[in-house]
C-alpha cells in the first residue's frame, strides 16, 4: 500500500510541472504576440489572455510547490492554457483561424 500512495504522489507532481509548463508556455506565447493580431481575429483582447494565462501559470506554479495537489484549480488553470493554444494561438499567428468561403 505504501508503493501505491509513492506512486500516486509523485503521477501527481509530475502532472503538476506538466501543467505549469503548459500554462507558462502559452503565457509567454501571449506576451509576445500584438494586440492588433487578437482584435483583428476577434479573440478577444490581449490584457484578457495574458491576464487568464498569468493566472493559470500562478495557479500551476503554486501547485507544484505544493507537492502536486492543486485539485480543481489546476485543472482549471491547464484548461485555460489549453483553450488558448489550441483555439487562439493559430488565429493570431497566423497560421490558422476561422477563414470564411
Amino acid at each position: 500500500m505504501v508503493y501505491a500512495h509513492l506512486f500516486e504522489s509523485y503521477l501527481l507532481l509530475v502532472l503538476s510541472v506538466l501543467a505549469a509548463l503548459l500554462a507558462l508556455f502559452a503565457f509567454v506565447d501571449a506576451l509576445r504576440h500584438p494586440a492588433a493580431n487578437f482584435q483583428r481575429e476577434n479573440k478577444r483582447s490581449k490584457p484578457f489572455w495574458m491576464g487568464l494565462t498569468a493566472a493559470a501559470t500562478l495557479v500551476c506554479g503554486l501547485s507544484v510547490l505544493s507537492g502536486g495537489g492543486g485539485g480543481i484549480f489546476q485543472l482549471i488553470g491547464a484548461c485555460i492554457a489549453c483553450v488558448y493554444l489550441a483555439d487562439v494561438k493559430p488565429a493570431v499567428s497566423g497560421k490558422g483561424g476561422y477563414y470564411p468561403y
